[in-house]
Parts: C-alpha cells; sequence; structure tokens
C-alpha cells in the first residue's frame, strides 16, 4: 500500500527539465505581459495561475493530449463562457465559482479539449478582481489573449528546440537508429517500455505498467478479431 505513494522515476534527462522550465517561464511571461499591455496589469496578474499551470503542459508535457492547441484555446473559451454565465445568474461566491468549474469540466470533456488548468480558470473568472469584474462580458478577451499568447510561445519554443508541437493524431513513433529488428511473438513488459521512453528523452504523462496493461488489451482484442475473421472466412 505505501509503495504506491512512492513516485516513479522520471524518465527524461535534466536538459529536457531545463529546457521545459525555461521555455515555462518565458511562455508566462510574455503572455502576461501581452495581457498587460492591453487590459492593465491587474487583469493580466489575475490570469497568471491559470496561464502558469498551462504553461507547465505546454512545454513540459506537450505530446500529452491534454496540451494540444485545441485542448488549451477550447477550454479555455469554455470556461470563460460558463464562469461569466454562472457568475451572472448565481453572483459571484465560493459555491458558484465550484459549480462554474464543474461544469466547465463536463464541457470540456464534450467538446474533447480536457485541459486541467481550464477548472481553475473558471474559478478565477467567478471571484475575479473589481478591475476584470468592470469589463463584463469583455472579460473573454483577455483570456483568449493570454491563452493565444501562450500557445504561440509554445509553438514557437517548442519547434525552436527540436520538440515537435504539436503532435497530430496518428504520428507514428519515432523509429531509434541501430535498433535490432523486432523478434516474432516477443512480450512487451513494463520494464521495455520503461527503457523505450528514456530513449525518447521526452516526459510523457503516462506509466509504464499502464502502457502495458494496454498493449496486452489490445493484443487480446486483436487476437479475437483474427479469429473472428478466421471463423467468417470458413463460414462463407
Amino acid at each position: 500500500m505505501l509503495a504506491r505513494w512512492i513516485p516513479a522515476a522520471i524518465n527524461t534527462r535534466p536538459a529536457e527539465w531545463s529546457r521545459a522550465a525555461i521555455g515555462m517561464a518565458l511562455g508566462t511571461l510574455l503572455s502576461v505581459w501581452a495581457c498587460a499591455q492591453v487590459y492593465g496589469m491587474e487583469v493580466a496578474l489575475h490570469l497568471l495561475g491559470p496561464l502558469g499551470a498551462s504553461a507547465v503542459l505546454l512545454f513540459a508535457v506537450s505530446s500529452g493530449a491534454l496540451a494540444q492547441p485545441w485542448s488549451i484555446i477550447g477550454s479555455y473559451l469554455c470556461a470563460g463562457v460558463v464562469a461569466l454565465l454562472v457568475a451572472r445568474v448565481l453572483g459571484r461566491t465560493l459555491g458558484s465559482a465550484c459549480l462554474a468549474a464543474g461544469m466547465t469540466v463536463i464541457l470540456i470533456c464534450w467538446l474533447r479539449c480536457l485541459h486541467p488548468p481550464a477548472g481553475g480558470l473558471a474559478m478565477t473568472l467567478v471571484l475575479a478582481d473589481p478591475a476584470s469584474i468592470a469589463l463584463g462580458w469583455q472579460e473573454l478577451a483577455p483570456v483568449m489573449l493570454g491563452a493565444g499568447a501562450l500557445l504561440a510561445c509554445a509553438l514557437a519554443y517548442n519547434n525552436a528546440t527540436r520538440t515537435r508541437y504539436p503532435k497530430g493524431l496518428g504520428e507514428p513513433a519515432p523509429v531509434v537508429l541501430g535498433s535490432t529488428a523486432p523478434v516474432s511473438d516477443a512480450t512487451i513488459t513494463a520494464a521495455d517500455l520503461k527503457l523505450a521512453l528514456a530513449e525518447m528523452e521526452q516526459f510523457y504523462d503516462v506509466e509504464p505498467t499502464e502502457l502495458e496493461q494496454l498493449i496486452h488489451a489490445a493484443e487480446g482484442h486483436a487476437r479475437r478479431r483474427s479469429i473472428g475473421e478466421v471463423l467468417a472466412r470458413r463460414v462463407v
């Protein structure tokens, strides 16, 4: 039981930590600065928490589904609309802020733009500072400006530092040169997946044991599909 609380070893090198840290700091700084130039520092600093949390995803785990462009743009838009609606109808209380966060999670899951900082953004917008409240529905503008500026920084910085971003659907895994030919019927284990993740030298928000379970489940479905195809040919 206690072993489950021990954190797993990180498969990336310190150089990747530094790359992500510098990008996160620069991305947050530039996105908040852009908001401050247009809407004032008070409004911009009110968005600092969600933007900083988003920056961690966009620069440290840019390969994950939670860090893709539609995730941040769609989730920030959903959080902004939901938060302003809830604040208008129910007022700006702690209860309405938590309700707005919950409604935001349901909406971004439905729209396939799940992005954890959006929940915090919804609560932040409901319990906003006086300068942000004075903007009314125009408060969506600094929210989207910050999200857009942060995304632009992630696109520029990640690709400039040889980290492909965004990740497209169904992109093939990188091939390691000099690797031996695959052995037929070899069973992939969590240890093999851990070594493969270490070779890729990027942050991946998944545990090797979870990948192992997924691969074994997929193999089971593939075997059942193959058996079904064979039986169908015999019937025909």
